[in-house]
């Protein structure tokens, strides 16, 4: 099975999530072994999709560098997870990555008009050797060995809206496409308006997000997902996963876990090589994987 990137550049514009502003996204092809490479086009410079370039994880995964940031970086890099390229590079002329819809279909659109392209040099897959788990208090996150990847997230909230939820997904790109990559973004009308106050949350409308008060919810038409917020936060976990720099083959499995947790859960793996072994695919691997991607 060969590495993959994107056959053609293709752009968008969308508004960002905290700043209310438009912004330029263009996604084009990379080379092989080259990973997933942020660029900021506003100020020349540029950083990879890894653990140790997240610098912050309170309300989104943001990776960056002393010079400069991107946020809200999780949604676009779980549609590329989700669709199985190794290789690509995103350029944005802001701070963070448009919010477009909530959800990741809108980057899983743009990856569709781009096309895949095989790339010569072998995929990279990082086989969980044994179980890696990171916990703090009730909340937990954990990986495990599988031939299969699968994600199991529980939430619980004491909103009735939410309450608990739960939600086992094997991953494949049909699966994502098909179950996870339409769940939105969600959050609580009190918050909103205190992020407001702090000039944050500007671009943050019912368009881009679902939005409870505290016994309804507000989108005139309502959920996409009986259980969408469970399967927003698969997709987040999804991308969050992505840093590892390559598709995890293991279970990932969490209870009211968040971005930080997912991020100490990639340091983690990585802090032991005992933890997992980074291959590349051969036939008898590929087999197994093909299904995945297919």
């Amino acid at each position: 099975m060969k590495q993959t990137t994107i056959a053609k550049k293709v752009t968008s514009v969308g508004i960002g999530l905290h700043k209310g502003e438009p912004i330029r996204l263009t996604i084009e092809p990379s080379s092989e072994n080259t990973g997933i490479i942020f660029y900021r086009s506003d100020l020349g410079i540029s950083f990879k999709a890894e653990p140790k370039n997240v610098v912050n994880t309170q309300m989104a995964t943001v990776v960056g560098n002393q010079k400069g940031y991107i946020s809200t970086v999780e949604h676009i890099l779980s549609a590329i997870n989700g669709y199985g390229i190794d290789n690509i590079r995103i350029n944005v002329d802001a701070n963070e990555i448009p919010v477009m819809d909530g959800s990741s279909i809108s980057f899983c659109m743009m990856l569709d008009e781009a096309g895949i392209k095989n790339l010569d040099a072998s995929k990279k897959a990082i086989i969980i050797k044994r179980e890696v788990e990171v916990k703090e208090g009730e909340k937990f996150v954990r990986v495990s060995p599988s031939k299969s990847p699968k994600f199991d997230y529980t939430i619980k909230f004491s909103n009735p809206i939410i309450g608990t939820q739960q939600f086992a997904f094997e991953f494949s790109k049909k699966n994502y496409v098909d179950e996870i990559a339409r769940a939105r973004t969600f959050g609580f009308l009190k918050d909103v308006q205190m992020l407001r106050s702090m000039n944050l949350a500007l671009g943050g409308s019912l368009e881009n997000a679902v939005v409870i008060d505290d016994n309804k919810i507000l989108n005139p038409d309502g959920l996409r997902y009986e259980n969408e917020f469970v399967r927003h936060k698969i997709l987040d976990a999804i991308g969050d996963l992505s840093l590892l720099g390559a598709p995890i083959l293991g279970d990932y499995t969490a209870y009211a876990a968040s971005h930080d947790l997912n991020h100490k859960l990639t340091l983690a793996i990585l802090t032991d090589a005992k933890n997992y072994e980074m291959v590349s695919i051969d036939e008898q691997i590929a087999h197994e994987y093909a299904k995945i991607f297919a």
